[in-house]
């Protein structure tokens, strides 16, 4: 597996976990800090997959940066964001396996 795979799959399961750590009653800022977070590196996947012309993979990661920005948050009730979440850190998980990076890239 070539190297930029392996920090694929580190980041994206990391993401996730930091998803599902969101239950635990965290302040505030942490969850402004993982929006943060999650918003930069899927957007940086849409780039990625841009780039290497995978179109549905450009909107997935997209889509997910969109509601992650924190420049013009979207505002939903915590049991939606909770949703939201989980949706996101199946969706990372789930791409580790499906998204695939050439080695020359």
């Amino acid at each position: 597996m070539n190297q930029n795979k392996n920090r694929y799959i580190a980041v994206s399961i990391s993401l996730a976990f930091l998803l599902f750590a969101m239950f635990e009653g965290l302040p505030y800022g942490f969850f402004i800090l993982l929006r943060l977070i999650v918003f930069g590196t899927t957007a940086y996947l849409a780039w990625i997959s841009y780039r290497l012309n995978k179109y549905p993979w450009i909107w997935l990661f997209g889509f997910t940066a969109i509601i992650f920005n924190p420049l013009f948050p979207i505002h939903l009730g915590r049991d939606l964001w909770i949703l939201v979440d989980i949706l996101t850190a199946v969706f990372l998980i789930v791409s580790t396996l499906l998204f695939k990076i050439p080695k020359k890239f």
